[in-house]
């Protein structure tokens, strides 16, 4: 492609409409951007195809530490199933801390959450 000075706009012609192959003229700009935005696109449709990632919502109401094995074990679980935390499953959280005046809004903020991770 060359820009050549055939009229006074700054239109860039292809090689075949300065040879007077009769092709149409193409903006530099224009084709660019029509390029960058369908190749921008692809990741979009590309993630867009994949199936959304099951959120299970993990709600206790002491520390963590008081079942740190349950929690080991219960990983445990889901692995021998093959889900693997991070990778196709997500898990969400919510310790009480032996507050159990807390419990109603840990509930509601892991309610809130797995709402909003659904697509």
């Amino acid at each position: 492609m060359q820009c050549a000075p055939l009229t006074h706009s700054k239109t860039c012609y292809t090689s075949s409409v300065i040879l007077g192959r009769g092709v149409s003229p193409m903006r530099r700009r224009e084709f660019i951007a029509l390029v960058g935005s369908s190749v921008a696109g692809w990741p979009l449709a590309a993630r867009a195809q994949q199936p959304a990632m099951p959120v299970i919502g993990f709600l206790y109401p002491g520390p963590p530490e008081a079942i740190a094995k349950f929690v080991t074990g219960f990983r445990k679980g889901l692995g021998e199933l093959g889900y693997v935390e991070g990778r196709n499953v997500a898990i969400e959280y919510r310790w009480g801390y032996d507050q159990s005046g807390r419990l109603p809004e840990l509930a509601a903020d892991l309610g809130r959450g797995l709402i909003n991770a659904q697509p």
